[in-house]
């Protein structure tokens, strides 16, 4: 028999596993949530502190009890912060685990504690301090919960700050609020310590899609190239989908139930390393025929400029998505797509710049838009560039930086242009500085012109963001036009290079084209596509 511990996430206790240790006992299987201490109810000695360690010896305790004869196969299912004392306690006993289930969680490394993995960057700095002050040498925390300090628990509108809500039934909602537990800080601020034998246990993810992360997604990750990505291709593991939001347990307790023992089996998704054959879809040859010109390169981004064309030229600066790890080979500014596009303008008499900023995680979005900011003033700054015919061109995850530049277009903005991009921080994102909401900043957007490239077979969660935004658009009035790829997928020039979308592409370069070079000093040297004939 299949021996399934639960294990919760923060403020949460045994109670949100209910229906689903129902559904699995009535599948054959035994199913057992762990309470936690100082959750939900679970006691503890008189003064003493709660931390990581705590939490692991309490499933530890649980895989012991199992651990007696006639205890079956056991499967370890960390629902968000739980995962952080399931992969303690499964590196203390790895030979009684049969594998480990992350469910809509992170992916924990050893010395990192769970605070890291917060939504809230101002609540991780703010327990950064905690542990700093209040810690002992050992780095546990346990000054900051010993001086009685926990996290408090959400309000009912507030869950969604943690996770998305979505498929959640209002009762259920309001049980969740009601039994809701202060989580202690000790839990958060202590690093988790593995000794590297977890390593040897077969390992699930288990994605809930309504949070913004998808298989796909990851695999793009993996062809980035980092390590750590890349290790994700091994045989022991395996990825499942859930079209719900971040507690499957409670919004669809039967789908989840039906993964969890599909996961125990050893079914699922295979992620797979790219090989020369099959390059990933970032690396494919862009879908246009573009003409060979050389790239001239410099710190933070190379131009393409036309070789024969007289300036000072429009320029079109191309920005790619993220988050791409830093070790990602060949970096963005050597991606097809974005050279394609480049060397697609300077063919026909504009500037093309591909720009290189740091965007290596969600909480860095800042100093992605700095370094964005900067080389848009080093290329208004070349002699060779006309400075006040200018378009910016963002893809992807670099889609909340386009905030600053619609919320208070300059002068020298021509035309804004956007291929797939998130228009509004993901589920998973957590509380994403207000500076990168392009749905709210679009609004103030006037009369600048914006071109949104949409694929009909995108994400859900990125479909929501740039529906939101087209709302916002309508109701500012704001001047957006639309050019669709019903049949596309995001990031479409690699994965769908048809018909349909190359006619996208040609598209959406000729409207950037118009707004930018219309009045321009140097709109004579720009030619125009041959496939805009007649149009």
């Amino acid at each position: 028999m299949t021996v399934f511990i639960l294990v919760s996430g923060l403020f949460t206790g045994p109670h949100v596993w209910d229906d689903a240790v129902a559904r699995l006992t009535a599948e054959g299987a035994d199913a057992r949530a762990v309470a936690l201490s100082g959750l939900s109810g679970a006691r503890t000695a008189a003064g003493a502190v709660v931390d990581l360690e705590t939490h692991i010896a309490d499933v530890l305790a649980v895989i012991d009890s199992v651990g007696r004869p006639g205890g079956g196969e056991i499967v370890l299912v960390g629902h968000d912060y739980g995962i952080h004392p399931v992969l303690g306690a499964a590196d203390r006993r790895p030979g009684q685990v049969a594998r480990i289930v992350y469910l809509d969680s992170a992916m924990p490394q050893d010395g990192v504690p769970a605070s890291a993995a917060l939504p809230d960057p101002r609540l991780r700095a703010r327990l950064a301090g905690a542990d700093g002050a209040g810690s002992g040498s050992d780095g546990a925390g346990s000054g900051a919960h010993g001086a009685g300090t926990d996290l408090p628990p959400p309000a009912r509108g507030e869950w969604q700050l943690w996770g998305s809500t979505a498929g959640v039934p209002d009762a259920a909602l309001d049980r969740l609020t009601a039994l809701a537990a202060p989580h202690p800080l000790g839990t958060l601020v202590q690093p988790l310590r593995l000794t590297g034998a977890v390593a040897s246990v077969p390992v699930t993810g288990v994605l809930c899609t309504g949070s913004g992360t998808t298989i796909s997604m990851v695999q793009t990750q993996v062809d980035f190239g980092a390590p750590a990505m890349r290790a994700l291709t091994a045989p022991g593991i395996t990825f499942f989908e859930l079209p719900t939001g971040h507690w499957p347990m409670l919004s669809a307790p039967a789908a989840l139930t039906k993964v969890l023992l599909s996961a125990a089996a050893g079914e699922g998704h295979r992620l797979t390393a790219p090989d020369d054959a099959r390059p990933p879809a970032h690396l494919r040859p862009f879908l246009l025929d573009v003409p060979g010109i050389d790239r001239e390169r410099h710190a933070d981004f190379d131009l393409y400029v036309p070789p024969t064309a007289q300036g000072p030229l429009p320029a079109v600066l191309f920005v790619h998505g993220g988050p791409v790890p830093p070790q990602a080979h060949p970096a963005p500014r050597d991606w097809p797509a974005l050279t394609g596009y480049a060397r697609s303008v300077a063919g026909r008499g504009v500037v093309g710049v591909v720009v290189e900023h740091r965007l290596h995680a969600v909480s860095e979005y800042e100093r992605a838009a700095a370094d964005v900011a900067a080389a848009v003033e080093r290329v208004r700054a070349d002699p060779r560039v006309d400075a006040d015919r200018i378009a910016l061109w963002f893809f992807s995850g670099s889609g909340p930086i386009s905030a600053a530049w619609l919320g208070a277009p300059p002068a020298w903005l021509r035309c804004l242009a956007a291929n797939y991009p998130v228009m509004a921080p993901l589920p998973n994102w957590g509380q994403l500085d207000s500076r990168f909401r392009p749905v709210d900043a679009v609004a103030r957007a006037g009369s600048l012109p914006v071109v949104l490239v949409r694929p009909g077979l995108e994400t859900a969660a990125i479909t929501a963001t740039v529906e939101e935004f087209m709302e916002a658009a309508d109701r500012a009035g704001a001047n957006l036009e639309v050019v669709d790829v019903p049949n596309g997928h995001h990031s479409f020039e690699g994965v769908d290079p048809t018909e349909e979308s190359r006619e996208a592409v040609r598209r959406a370069l000729s409207i950037v084209l118009h707004h930018l070079t219309r009045g321009s000093r140097a709109a004579g040297a720009v030619q125009t596509d041959p496939h805009d004939a007649g149009r």
